[in-house]
């Protein structure tokens, strides 16, 4: 689920760490994220920003994880006034 606020977006995802690749698996309601780093000291988080950085072209200091440092769900928040990138992260969390 994603929702737009003045800040940026705001995304939920599921994150599974130690993958074989990182990729986005829309599954309906759930955005899943598959990021190869293991989720030990925040690695996994470290990882999980540089890739929706690179993805979306967004830098990596306008990427928050809002909630859920220590879980498999976080709340994401992207960010950006940049239309074309919000139009983006729609199309392809939604």
């Amino acid at each position: 689920m994603i929702k737009q606020t003045s800040d940026g977006i705001i995304a939920n995802i599921k994150i599974s760490p130690n993958s074989k690749k990182n990729e986005i698996i829309n599954e309906g309601e759930i955005i899943k994220i598959k990021i190869t780093a293991q989720p030990i000291d925040g690695k996994a988080n470290k990882a999980l920003v540089e890739f929706l950085s690179k993805n979306f072209k967004i830098p990596k200091t306008s990427i928050k994880i809002v909630k859920g440092e220590t879980s498999k769900e976080k709340t994401i928040l992207f960010m950006t006034t940049d239309e074309e990138k919000i139009n983006q992260l729609k199309k392809t969390l939604e």
